[in-house]
């Protein structure tokens, strides 16, 4: 073994440590550049096709209220129609892209969204339902849903699924029905039901049409015990009038709304075969608009302020 000279030992010392240095350099370039690009894309897609909120926008939803609309319900279930109520609440808030919840406090990174809280109640027999659905929508209107959830509560349990728009959507679900139970898996994203609902009150012209894949809304999924998945579907926007035909559900979703801005939504039609057994029979839910206020219904919550109730015409 040759044995090197502290002289040329030492020179051999620091030209390694050169070569590493530079080596080192040399791949953290390209991920610095990789980062930067991504960077750059993700600003312009937030960009591209976004949606402007005109002065008249902004006065309407950014008023500190929000949008309250009472419907008189008639809901399909067990092959029967049921005598109920249906709430659509729209609101904007700022939601945090990261924790994917609405925020505390505003900070230039947190996103506009408009939310829509769905509710329905109604009896089955000597049972009741309640059913909810929350969609978190950027007002931008070019990305889809931040997040959905949905919950069902009747007698003999609940059930709740929940998505979170992330790298693909994330789902989880939980129910008490065994075939179901408890489940986590990742789906491609594509567009959303309950999404569109949303996008109808930012700009109906923007509303896919033709023959799409959609997964039908989260509702629907749980009552009638369905995959979560996206479904082939027809839709067509007539006049203020907006319809989704799922062939392999058998299912037709009809929206009325008013040409006007803000769009409110004027009623809807769900028809489906509905019920088991010989029971099992086509029939359409069908929910017609009551009463709309604006107000910041989170700071009325004294006894004295169920008279709006009274107003909305909720029992």
């Amino acid at each position: 073994m040759t044995t090197l000279s502290p002289l040329k030992l030492t020179v051999l010392i620091i030209l390694i440590c050169l070569v590493s240095f530079f080596s080192c350099k040399k791949e953290a370039s390209p991920q610095a550049l990789n980062t930067t690009n991504l960077e750059t894309k993700i600003e312009n897609i937030s960009k591209n096709n976004a949606f402007e909120p005109s002065i008249t926008f902004k006065d309407y939803w950014y008023a500190g209220k929000a949008e309250i609309t009472s419907y008189k319900l008639e809901q399909a279930r067990y092959g029967e129609l049921r005598n109920g109520n249906a709430v659509l609440v729209f609101v904007t808030e700022d939601f945090l892209p990261e924790k994917q919840v609405k925020a505390d406090n505003y900070n230039k990174a947190n996103i506009p969204v408009l939310k829509l809280n769905t509710t329905k109640n109604f009896n089955t027999g000597i049972y009741p339902y309640s059913i909810m659905q929350s969609t978190f929508f950027p007002v931008v209107n070019n990305q889809h849903a931040l997040k959905v959830t949905c919950s069902v509560q009747e007698w003999c349990g609940h059930v709740y699924t929940q998505l979170n728009n992330r790298d693909k959507f994330e789902i989880n679900t939980y129910s008490y029905f065994e075939n179901e139970a408890d489940q986590d898996f990742n789906l491609d994203k594509v567009i959303l039901e309950n999404e569109l609902w949303i996008q109808l009150r930012i700009d109906p012209k923007s509303l896919p049409t033709g023959k799409i894949d959609i997964i039908p809304s989260f509702e629907f999924i749980r009552l009638k015990h369905v995959q979560l998945k996206a479904y082939k579907a027809t839709a067509e926007l007539i006049d203020s009038t907006y319809t989704i035909t799922y062939p392999e559900l058998n299912r037709t979703l009809v929206i009325n709304y008013e040409s006007a801005f803000p769009y409110h939504i004027s009623s809807w039609e769900e028809t489906y075969k509905d019920g088991y057994g010989t029971n099992a029979k086509v029939l359409t839910t069908k929910a017609t608009r009551l009463k709309t206020i604006n107000s910041a219904y989170w700071s009325k919550n004294n006894n004295s302020d169920e008279k709006l109730r009274e107003v909305l015409e909720l029992e």
